[in-house]
């Protein structure tokens, strides 16, 4: 799936790094572009782009982790991390797929096609879609950076606890 070592070291410590950066970030530009019409004019592309690069990191951390935990011995706190990374993928596909359909919903291209599908400007349930949409698209947003933070408290606790205790 993607590259598991950099000059002989395990990558997964390197490729967290950029997805704690770019989950947040990316939650942080959806929630901007759903609750700030001048944000959203401003991001434009930008929100859903980030997002979709943080799509394609996740999977690639997840498996550089998958595969530095088969090669070390087995700890119930790494099995407990690992779990955790492999959910992340599915806030990841939220967050990019809400930013994508909020950022097309506002497109003058999609409004003229719903007035032309309708027959009417974009009305009620245009705004019952965009309105669900907004509410689907801040509980990802949250929920994403919690569940960051949960892996990162479990990796942490993997790493620097010592099974002697």
């Amino acid at each position: 799936m993607g590259p598991t070592t950099f000059n002989g070291l395990p990558i997964h410590p390197l490729l967290v790094h950029f997805v704690v950066v770019l989950v947040p970030l990316s939650a942080l530009l959806l929630l901007l572009s759903l609750c700030w019409p001048a944000a959203r004019r401003r991001l434009g592309a930008a929100t859903p782009a980030v997002a979709l690069v943080t799509l394609i990191l996740v999977p690639v951390t997840t498996h550089a982790g998958e595969w530095l935990a088969q090669r070390t011995p087995p700890d119930p706190l790494v099995q407990i991390h690992t779990e955790r990374g492999e959910q992340l993928l599915v806030w990841s596909v939220g967050v990019f797929v809400v930013a994508l359909l909020w950022w097309a919903l506002h497109q003058p291209r999609v409004q003229q096609w719903w007035s032309a599908r309708t027959g009417s400007t974009p009305g009620r349930a245009y705004r019952g879609l965009a309105a669900g949409l907004a509410v689907v698209g801040i509980v990802l947003a949250v929920g994403s950076v919690v569940q960051v933070y949960r892996i990162g408290e479990s990796g942490a606790a993997a790493v620097w606890t010592t099974q002697d205790q």
